[in-house]
């Protein structure tokens, strides 16, 4: 039998709440805490330092999700949802009392040590909107929309970029990512900004009036993008860190929430594991004090060794995806303008589609829509991107030795002569310079 135990989650962002389901759903004890008043109340006012882009939910979260034991979760979350099929490249032409209380409570000599890591990217975002149109189709759902609202739409640069991501009410929330230098000079001069719109995101202004751009780029906050990386993310058997609290990531590959949302069944499965050893012991005593504190301190010792294993497990993982949504922005900014970069995805989704037997996979796939860990994702990609340039030199190298081969066979004298009289050559050359 599995000892309840008491789950006190901080947060209840999706990764908090989750971890709370998955927690009820094993019988345990589960309390919540959350800063903010709850958000599904319209009235509710949203925080500054909680803004967030549009989250995209991917396999890896729909998978932690599907474990979390509530049938009509999934059919809920994607009632609320909107499919993205792929990217389409614009080019150019409560009340706060127990925070309160929190404040005076005595932590000192509480602390863990704890590897940590926080990193600016020299970038600043910017949030606007595309409104709907207003006269809603019954034939077409979709012509709510000004654009296609199943793609991640990207106005890419070589510095910055220009992103939308559709709603379901038939907005976009869009998200400019600009360097400080460049922010700062906007700021400066706002009547600018439908001009430099033109320039480089072409299109814009046609779905966003210029006097919107100004409006939105003066009211919203500019916040800077972080990327947080830490070791370990247990202490002892008493506390872990899931999502954004051990990994904020930027947002540049969509996987910030679904990897916090797999956290969370890493973590449990993990948890299930030693908890089935568990119980699987016997209890050889007979006095039921006796017995109630040995099954408490087994329970104790097993989760932290459940916890311990989930640090050594997920570490990698999490340093992993951090650094594919670094690159990815870089990716998505200015390698998709790239002739080499565009060969290279289009070589690898060929080879997905017509040799599948490969096993050849882009990497966008493997993170998106595959449960494979992040870190072997790295290792095949890296791996892949090896076989490719041998193939391409060797492809390169073949008619060479083809020919050298060709002639070897039909003039071996020749050959042999002319190699010959290049040695003595060379000799007398050395002689010479000596």
């Amino acid at each position: 039998m599995v000892l309840k135990q008491k789950f006190v989650v901080v947060g209840a962002g999706p990764v908090g709440s989750l971890a709370a389901l998955y927690a009820a759903k094993r019988g345990h004890d589960v309390e919540i805490y959350e800063l903010r008043p709850d958000l599904r109340d319209p009235t509710t006012t949203l925080l500054n330092f909680t803004r967030s882009i549009n989250l995209a939910l991917s396999e890896r979260g729909i998978n932690a999700m599907r474990h979390a034991g509530q049938p009509r979760l999934l059919e809920h979350v994607f009632g609320a949802t909107i499919p993205m099929r792929g990217r389409m490249i614009h080019g150019r032409g409560s009340n706060g009392d127990l925070y309160e209380a929190a404040q005076d409570y005595d932590i000192h000599g509480r602390f863990a040590q704890l590897n940590y890591r926080q990193d600016y990217i020299g970038t600043l975002w910017c949030e606007f909107h595309i409104k709907p149109v207003k006269v809603r189709s019954d034939e077409n759902p979709n012509a709510v929309f000004r654009i296609s609202p199943n793609h991640l739409h990207i106005w890419p640069g070589k510095d910055f970029m220009f992103i939308a991501i559709p709603s379901d009410d038939g907005s976009f929330t869009c998200t400019l990512f600009l360097p400080s230098a460049q922010t700062f000079a906007l700021e400066k001069n706002p009547a600018s900004i439908p001009e430099f719109f033109d320039k480089h995101f072409p299109g814009v202004t046609e779905l966003i009036p210029g006097r919107e751009l100004i409006e939105s780029f003066e009211r919203n906050p500019h916040l800077p993008l972080i990327s947080v990386k830490c070791s370990p993310y247990h202490y002892k058997s008493s506390a872990v860190i899931l999502g954004d609290a051990a990994h904020a990531m930027v947002p540049f590959y969509g996987q910030g929430m679904n990897a916090g949302l797999e956290d969370v069944r890493v973590l449990f499965s993990i948890l299930d594991k030693h908890a089935e050893a568990e119980s699987n012991s016997p209890l050889d005593d007979d006095d039921d004090d006796a017995a109630s504190a040995s099954a408490s301190a087994a329970a104790a010792y097993g989760r932290e060794v459940a916890l311990a294993e989930y640090t050594t497990n997920r570490v990698p993982d999490a340093h992993a995806i951090n650094d594919l949504a670094l690159q990815n922005y870089v990716e998505m900014r200015a390698s998709v303008l790239s002739p080499k970069y565009r060969l290279r995805k289009w070589l690898e989704e060929m080879m997905s589609v017509y040799l599948p037997g490969l096993g050849w996979q882009t990497k966008y796939s493997r993170v998106s829509f595959e449960n494979q860990r992040y870190s072997e994702v790295v290792a095949q990609s890296e791996h892949q991107g090896e076989v490719l340039v041998s193939v391409f030199e060797a492809l390169v190298c073949s008619p060479f030795i083809v020919g050298a081969v060709w002639l070897w066979w039909k003039q071996p004298k020749w050959i042999a002569r002319t190699y010959q009289t290049w040695t003595e050559k060379a000799i007398m050359a050395a002689f010479e310079r000596l």
